[in-house]
């Protein structure tokens, strides 16, 4: 096995031969002739790196590194969602990099866990975290459509509508209406994704866009909006100390992580789509940490102006929308400036499910290439222009099927969700303690490395997903009631027992063999160097 796709005769830095390699277009005509042999070399190693995990390559490879960085960055969407602790989530990002650079394949996860496990474990890590990863990105498209429409249903709420009923989830109606606006948000998710590559690449420079002109419009109208109404908090709101949960005071300061566990959470998009990134090896691994660091970076300032634009609790406690923000912006801007501001909203988070579909879509469509899914011989094939379209359709189809548990329950819906943040961060867990109890030293010669700082950061890492993992199996709310059950654990528990038992059912020739992930100190360059002494003889 190939644990860096990059370097030959297994040094520790690339050769001058490497740095010209990177720099290849694969797209691009090549007129030179050393250029042209560079680039037959690289894709023969790439097509060599990929069999040795039983794959070669078959989706399209187009996109580069502005794309790479957006699938990150667009995925955690840290204006939409608040995200803090940004150097613990920075370290996080760099230790998935490191794994990243040296096995660049799509559904990449669930493979930097089978490898990073060893010969030993790899291969049940593998089977538990293609459980975990799938059912959270799935699960991730359904709750983004449905964040997309509370932004879109409050507006009811704001200009106070005439309905059948009161304007929130325990209206049968309500929820119709929730239902029926979700599907149709995801539906359009879903066309984006059936664009051809050239033109989807605009997808991701939107999904930036956006969010930076959300970013800039929240730091300077909102504070403005602010200062011309209720008013700023004191500095003294910041250290006001309030349970809301019901739970013991350490219990209720530990919930405090609960909603800002999402710097930790999808990151690893840019990894999806590794086999369709050129160079995917640095730039895939580059996309990862850079778009985990800048969320993190940009999250902070965003979180502090919230707390310090927050009107009174009272006031907040009584925003009844199903997306209080809605009626936030109300109060600061006047009904005119909170559409602006909503509109703004509602399309990063769609932007943001576009995206969410092509890394569920990747994921997919990776199992299914090796047969172990129910139909895998539809979902695996891919499109003229070598994109796994029907992946991409069998997500609409449980996406859809999820998103109509709205229709009986609210509460069903979110039972659902709950499970979407969970089994990617014990994902993240796993990777991280494998790399520290497995595999120590196995990713020196990777293009991306963390050096020296390798293993602190995995510790880093894994300590921080444990403990986001605790928070996370928790009881949210006390007393604990049917309303308030946290249905995350026991989903949880039976999708890690689906994996455990698919790991003894599937056959090791038929899925993530153990000859596959090769012990730590494997000849890695001597066998890449190998294989380029054949292409030039």
């Amino acid at each position: 096995m190939i644990a860096n796709c990059g370097h030959e005769d297994g040094l520790s830095g690339p050769s001058d031969e490497d740095v010209l390699v990177s720099s290849v277009d694969e797209s691009a005509p090549i007129r030179d002739p050393q250029q042209a042999h560079l680039k037959r070399a690289y894709l023969m190693t790439k097509v060599y790196c990929a069999r040795q995990y039983g794959y070669t390559q078959t989706l399209h490879r187009g996109w580069k590194q502005f794309e790479s960085f957006s699938a990150a960055f667009g995925s955690l969407y840290f204006v939409g969602g608040i995200r803090i602790l940004f150097s613990i989530g920075i370290k996080s990002g760099a230790v998935l990099a490191e794994v990243c650079s040296a096995v660049p394949l799509s559904g990449s996860i669930y493979i930097w866990a089978a490898d990073a496990g060893g010969p030993k474990y790899g291969r049940l890590f593998g089977f538990v975290t293609a459980f975990w990863s799938t059912t959270a990105w799935t699960s991730f498209v359904a709750c983004n459509t449905q964040a997309t429409t509370n932004f879109l249903i409050s507006e009811l709420n704001a200009f106070h509508a005439t309905f059948d009923g009161p304007l929130d989830y325990s209206n049968f109606e309500y929820r119709l209406v929730a239902w029926l606006c979700a599907q149709v948000f995801l539906a359009l998710a879903i066309l984006t994704n059936l664009m051809p590559p050239r033109v989807f690449t605009w997808i991701f420079r939107g999904s930036f866009a956006i969010i930076m002109i959300d970013f800039v419009m929240t730091m300077t109208w909102l504070p403005i909006g602010v200062a011309r109404t209720y008013g700023f908090q004191p500095a003294s709101f910041l250290l006001t100390y309030y349970n809301g949960t019901g739970a013991p005071d350490i219990w209720n300061i530990m919930l405090v992580f609960l909603s800002t566990s999402g710097v930790m959470t999808g990151f690893d998009a840019a990894g999806h789509i590794a086999e369709e990134t050129q160079g995917a090896s640095l730039r895939t691994a580059r996309g990862l940490f850079w778009g985990c660091a800048a969320t993190g970076i940009l999250a902070f300032p965003v979180l502090m102006l919230f707390l310090l634009c927050s009107p009174s609790l009272d006031v907040l406690f009584a925003l009844d929308a199903p997306q209080p923000f809605v009626n936030l912006y109300a109060l600061a801007l006047g009904n005119a400036g909170q559409i602006v501001m909503t509109a703004v909203a509602i399309f990063g988070l769609f932007m943001n499910t576009s995206l969410a579909i092509v890394a569920a879509s990747r994921l997919i469509y990776a199992i299914a290439r090796d047969g172990v899914l129910p139909g895998s011989i539809w979902i695996s094939r891919i499109s003229e222009h070598g994109q796994p379209r029907n992946a991409v359709l069998f997500i609409w189809i449980v996406s859809a099927a999820l998103i109509c548990t709205i229709l009986p329950s609210q509460v069903a819906f979110t039972s659902l969700v709950s499970a979407a943040g969970l089994p990617l961060i014990t994902s993240y867990a796993l990777v991280a303690g494998a790399r520290v109890f497995c595999t120590p030293h196995k990713y020196r010669e990777a293009k991306w490395n963390n050096g020296p700082f390798s293993l602190p950061f995995c510790w880093i890492a894994l300590i921080w997903s444990l403990f986001l993992t605790a928070v996370l199996l928790s009881p949210y709310q006390f007393p604990v009631t049917a309303q308030t059950f946290n249905f995350g654990p026991p989903i949880w528990a039976a999708v890690t027992m689906m994996g455990i038992v698919s790991y003894f059912y599937v056959p090791e020739s038929v899925w993530l063999s153990k000859r596959h992930f090769a012990v730590e100190h494997s000849s890695t360059g001597a066998a890449e160097a190998q294989a380029r002494k054949k292409i030039r003889a």
